[in-house]
């Protein structure tokens, strides 16, 4: 399992799918909270690049609406419809 990967199951494991347990439609995730969250150091490329992935949107059954801020930043905040 590659790092982005890592940061796939663990946006969905806690973020989405508590999200669609709580019967939310909308989500908004941003870039730095989960750098920080999973304890990396200078990977808030491979951060961004994980949630903007079109992969991202097919594991989790969300559709990426918006994304405000740098695209390769700590206040990158992608926003997600969710299915």
């Amino acid at each position: 399992m590659s790092y982005a990967d890592d940061v796939r199951n663990y946006c969905l494991e806690n973020i989405i799918r508590p999200a669609r347990t709580r019967g939310e439609k909308e989500l908004s995730i941003r870039a730095g909270d989960i750098h920080t969250a999973m304890g990396y150091r200078n990977r808030m490329p491979l951060v961004c690049a994980a949630l903007g992935a079109n992969k991202f949107e097919e594991i989790a059954e969300a559709e990426r609406i918006s994304l405000t801020g740098p695209t390769n930043g700590a206040n990158a905040l992608f926003t997600f419809r969710i299915r």
